[in-house]
């Protein structure tokens, strides 16, 4: 959740963030309004505590003269000390009523936070989907006409190899499923082998996570507001299937806090990443770009707030170093404002060039959170000087399998309808070069 200091002192700037996103500014003003209800019943709270002890301090000196009152003395000590007894016993009550409404109260404010979304980077472009911001082009598409053949779908090349297989999977889990096979197998574990040896070789410590988690980590990082839709949920047993493993790698340190010392944290996961897909209905019903189910190898960074910039460029760093291994052209955007996530203050994705789409499709993300899910999930460090403060987090995905096969497939196909392996692919496939049509 954005800092509650912030939108005390920079409503304008909160509400700002909000229109550039494309959000409701209305939600800012009514947390504003909420706050401030809160701190009144606040401070009528703590008052009525003060007076308390005022007469609990005055109880006190009572008692201890009763204990040596004689006679008139005795009487008039008993007479005062049962009008503070029964005061206090008011107070009490009053504190207690009052308590109540003061944590009602500040959970109606932690509520109207949660809803607001992270306040978006000042560089972020503003806009929707269409109105990123160029940042880099890397490599040239091939010209399939001078080579004299029409490439084919990735679809199509999974067939001829023997290595993709949706309508069996249709027939098995329904629409959006596919199964892989043979070469496409040993290509998605060459993927992760090759992933895991670069995040590691980085410092990266590897995870395999759980795939369902509790609501507390899917809300914590976010994924229960304008993403919830795409989310499944498992209502008997009130846990939900991961989209990421953002997720439970965030939580993976919920309510800690860490030292100083140990920052940056950086863990890279690989798991099973499901979604919805909801509102795409009639997109991608062809292949395996757009499907309920897929593997995803995940980094992810806890790091002081001061250095999440330079995080987030590190991060972008190594996913394009990745893509670099891969041979296939690219480019870098930053992500406009109106097509970020509720928790992303900043993003850049990297767009794989797809043959026979003739365009640009996004294949990973790198997104600075700042301090907003950390916030939300009591994720602190403790500074030189004892205090504790919220990290930054970041994520980046090193490799979504289906998308990166779709990319690796179409872009090193050969004439006869095999599949030139990338050099860096090599070592954990055997030395093959080639991966070839697969017997009839």
């Amino acid at each position: 959740m954005i800092d509650l200091q912030v939108l005390r002192l920079e409503p304008d700037a909160v509400r700002d963030s909000q229109r550039r996103r494309g959000a409701d500014p209305a939600l800012v003003d009514r947390a504003v309004e909420l706050d401030r209800e809160w701190r009144e019943v606040l401070r009528s709270f703590e008052a009525a505590r003060a007076e308390q002890k005022r007469q609990s301090k005055l109880v006190g000196q009572l008692v201890g003269r009763k204990k040596t009152a004689t006679g008139e003395a005795l009487v008039e000590v008993e007479r005062e000390l049962a009008v503070a007894m029964a005061e206090s016993g008011g107070l009490a009550d009053a504190v207690k009523t009052k308590a109540a409404v003061s944590a009602a109260a500040s959970a109606r404010v932690d509520a109207s936070l949660m809803l607001i979304d992270n306040i978006v980077d000042a560089d972020a472009p503003v806009g929707a989907e269409e109105d990123f911001r160029l940042i880099a082009t890397v490599g040239e598409p091939r010209d399939f006409a001078v080579e004299g053949f029409s490439p084919k779908d990735h679809l199509q090349i999974g067939q001829i190899l023997g290595a993709i297989d949706t309508e069996r999977a249709a027939k098995v889990s329904g629409a959006r499923f596919y199964y892989l096979t043979g070469d496409a197998v040993l290509l998605e574990l060459a993927l992760l082998n090759l992933a895991m040896s670069l995040a590691v070789g980085e410092g990266f410590t590897p995870v395999l996570p759980p795939a369902l988690v509790k609501p507390e980590a899917m809300a914590g990082t976010g994924f229960l507001g304008q993403a919830a839709e795409n989310v499944y949920r498992l209502e008997s047993d009130d846990l939900y299937l991961v989209g990421t493993a953002e997720v439970p790698l965030a939580a993976f340190r919920a309510d800690e806090i860490l030292n100083e010392a140990e920052l940056p944290t950086r863990y890279v996961g690989f798991s099973p990443c499901f979604r919805r897909e909801a509102g795409t209905h009639g997109r991608d019903t062809r292949g395996i770009i757009r499907v309920h189910q897929f593997d995803k190898v995940e980094m992810f960074s806890f790091c002081h707030p001061d250095d999440s910039l330079s995080e987030h460029q590190r991060l972008l760093g190594w996913e394009r170093r990745f893509m670099d291994l891969l041979e296939i052209p690219y480019r870098v955007i930053d992500v406009a404002t109106g097509d970020l996530g509720a928790s992303a203050a900043r993003k850049f994705d990297i767009e794989a060039w797809i043959p026979t789409q003739n365009t640009y499709r996004e294949v990973t993300s790198a997104s600075n959170c700042t301090s907003f899910q950390a916030r939300r999930l009591k994720i602190r460090f403790r500074s030189s000087d004892g205090k504790t403060h919220p990290v930054a987090t970041l994520n980046g995905t090193l490799v979504a399998m289906p998308r990166i096969i779709v990319a690796i497939l179409e872009n090193h196909q050969t004439a006869e309808g095999g599949v030139r392996i990338p050099a860096a692919l090599r070592p954990w496939l055997g030395g093959r070069e080639h991966f070839s049509p697969a017997s009839p």
